[in-house]
């Protein structure tokens, strides 16, 4: 099956609210963070989500704002390939609907 690309959805979703005139809020664009959440140490990005140390502080703070968050998930887009793409795309598209990344469901199975 045909995954979709995250920034079409985010650019979507984004463009879709202000063509409506709604204000989004920092907290309507979903964290790309997968419960993996191990650093490459040659890269420093982390396997699960792609995102350095300080990109993920960015995301934390309160104040960044939709479009850097925006951004960033096409950066994380860039960064991935092949399994590991395919991989974050399914869990990320999974906790946009659920709340929840396929390996954090996994782990309340059990």
């Amino acid at each position: 099956s045909e995954i979709c690309n995250i920034n079409y959805i985010c650019i979507y979703y984004f463009l879709a609210i202000i063509n409506k005139g709604i204000k989004m809020s920092n907290s309507d664009i979903v964290s790309p963070c997968i419960n993996v959440c191990k650093e490459d140490p040659i890269t420093g990005y982390c396997y699960g989500c792609g995102r350095t140390e300080e990109e993920k502080n960015i995301w934390r703070d309160e104040n960044t704002s939709i479009e850097w968050k925006t951004k960033n998930l096409s950066e994380i887009e860039q960064r991935l390939d092949g399994w590991q793409k395919t991989a974050f795309q399914e869990s990320y598209k999974n906790k946009q609907v659920t709340g929840n990344s396929l390996i954090k469901e996994k782990k309340l199975a059990q």
